[in-house]
């Protein structure tokens, strides 16, 4: 039964590996014994997290940069990592960013550029690993959304959760295109503590009560999805693809 959970003898990329979620999914595939690669624009960022995990687990990871907002960009990453690793047998997408506007003044750029990271880079990075995978017959992908994208909310948040509303359901298309090699799911966090925020839980402290209300009583840790995508990642999984897990403290529960 322990060989469910394991990953012990796969290859594992995390596009967005640098921090907050990507980061502790990228500790957690380690610590199950996964090779792990990560992702992510700035090298300096890739270089503390691949310091982080080595403490924390004694494993060495690979640091890659990529633009995931680029075609070429990916194509150059997947190329470099195939010729490094010879295959990959997970991908995590954990890029993804959220800048606020009301509607009335949502400018078209801060849109296109949500839009081109947080769902067509995705895209393409699953086009182009998803193909690896299905034509090797095996592939995991895991795609980080929200819970914003079955609710939507206040607080010029327009954008946002129409990109994770496309990623929702990019996701369970992908499951449909890469079956029955290759499964497809997302973790979908509520608000949940990361590097990131700290500047804004230091301005607005009350970020920290967002949960109080919900069943589990708190907002996310970056921990709470390293379980969550070892799952999704193992063979435990093997039968499930095209799924939402929410990680919301049992937010989408109570509607």
């Amino acid at each position: 039964m322990k060989e469910l959970f394991t990953l012990e003898g796969k290859n594992a990329i995390v596009i967005g590996g640098a921090g907050g979620i990507g980061a502790a999914i990228a500790e957690a595939f380690a610590f199950y014994g996964a090779d792990v690669s990560i992702a992510s624009r700035k090298m300096e960022n890739l270089l503390q997290t691949k310091d982080n995990i080595k403490k924390s687990t004694g494993k060495d990871v690979s640091v890659y940069t990529v633009d995931a907002s680029k075609e070429e960009s990916i194509i150059a990453l997947v190329d470099t990592v195939l010729a490094d690793k010879d295959h990959i047998d997970i991908l995590v997408n954990s890029q993804g960013y959220n800048v606020k506007y009301h509607i009335t003044e949502l400018p078209v750029e801060i849109m296109e550029g949500m839009m081109n990271v947080n769902v067509i880079g995705i895209a393409m990075l699953c086009k182009h690993f998803g193909k690896h995978m299905k034509d090797r017959g095996y592939g995991r992908i895991i795609n980080v959304s929200s819970t914003r994208g079955s609710r939507a909310c206040l607080g010029g948040n327009a954008s946002y959760c129409t990109t994770k509303g496309a990623l929702d359901m990019l996701t369970r298309t992908l499951a449909c295109d890469l079956g029955p090699e290759v499964t497809v799911n997302a973790i979908g966090p509520t608000n949940t503590v990361t590097p990131m925020m700290e500047g804004l839980i230091k301005e607005h402290p009350e970020i920290l009560h967002l949960g109080d209300d919900k069943p589990l009583q708190r907002i996310g840790r970056v921990e709470d999805c390293m379980g969550p995508a070892v799952f999704l990642a193992s063979e435990a999984a093997g039968f499930v693809t095209g799924q939402i897990l929410y990680v919301d403290g049992g937010m989408t529960a109570i509607g």
